[in-house]
């Protein structure tokens, strides 16, 4: 978990995912976007995965339509990244997923749903952090095979994988083989453990085609993915939450984004619901829609 940033060829694939997303450094000071409205510049990030780049995307908009200045440095990294930038607030607001960020800050606490995790957060952040209103919205990790996979070796469940993971390779981000609501949980909770772990990327088109050419048995897939119904995968079940259920939140920097600009984001997070980002993320991943477009026509829909 204490990598800083993904294998190059995840971060090249990633780089041209929205027309926010400046093709230079996004924590240059000089790049983003800026519309005139009230009060000092409110920053919104978001991680180098599609799914946290449209909702980046719904964040910025919904702030703008509300009258604020708004930049966009999204498409940045990893929560290793974008959690000291939020902390030191030069990023000011971004998506986050409240039990995978309750066990980056406290990796033993045992909080499970979603008012639980909250509160928890509430009391383990530093005062310079601070989490909005969760979503309904879930986006969880989730270890997914083949179809053909799952029916080869009767996988229903990650327990299921014990006895043939030995002879499997897993794929994943750098930083999620390290993770204790990730392969490391596979390994403590299941006691699975994999003949290698393959670094590729969030979830996207290189974990794909891995799973596709057989490259890798299992991988880390985020549950919202469009591909798990199209393509043909299978999301094995976690009874012992070893990956986490995740509602989506909003980080942020209090003393950057006023209370009137946290109860917009709150507003978001009141209309925001899975299928909401399944729909976002198809828009996105397989009809190649802009992310400013696919974020803007949400926020609309929303009546924001």
């Amino acid at each position: 978990m204490k990598k800083h940033i993904m294998g190059i060829a995840a971060v090249a694939a990633l780089t041209l995912l929205a027309s926010g997303c400046a093709a230079s450094d996004p924590l240059n000071s000089g790049g983003g976007e800026q519309t005139s409205g009230k009060g000092d510049t409110i920053v919104v990030g978001s991680a180098n995965f599609p799914g946290n780049v449209l909702i980046g995307e719904v964040y910025a908009k919904a702030l703008e339509d509300a009258g604020f200045n708004v930049e966009r440095k999204l498409n940045i990294g990893a929560r290793e990244v974008l959690y000291s930038q939020v902390e030191n607030c030069s990023i000011n607001v971004v998506p986050e997923y409240n039990q995978a960020l309750l066990a980056f800050v406290d990796a033993d606490n045992t909080a499970e749903g979603t008012e639980a995790v909250d509160a928890a957060l509430a009391e383990v952040l530093p005062d310079s952090l601070k989490v909005l209103k969760s979503s309904a919205a879930q986006d969880n990790n989730a270890v997914a095979v083949t179809n053909a996979t799952a029916e080869k070796h009767n996988l229903k469940s990650i327990a299921d994988l014990k006895d043939v993971a030995p002879d499997m390779i897993f794929g994943g981000p750098t930083e999620w083989k390290e993770r204790s609501v990730g392969y490391l949980g596979l390994q403590s909770k299941y006691g699975v453990e994999f003949k290698e772990y393959k670094i590729l990327d969030y979830s996207g088109p290189i974990t794909i085609s891995a799973l596709d050419k057989g490259d890798v048995d299992a991988a880390l897939l985020f549950s919202t993915v469009p591909q798990i119904a199209t393509s043909g995968y299978t999301v094995l079940e976690d009874p012992e939450n070893a990956v986490g259920v995740n509602n989506v939140t909003p980080l942020v920097c209090p003393s950057a984004v006023p209370d009137d600009a946290q109860q917009v984001l709150d507003k978001v997070s009141e209309k925001l619901t899975t299928d909401d980002l399944i729909d976002m993320n198809a828009s996105f991943s397989l009809d190649h829609e802009d992310a400013a477009d696919v974020a803007a026509a949400w926020v609309k829909k929303a009546g924001l």
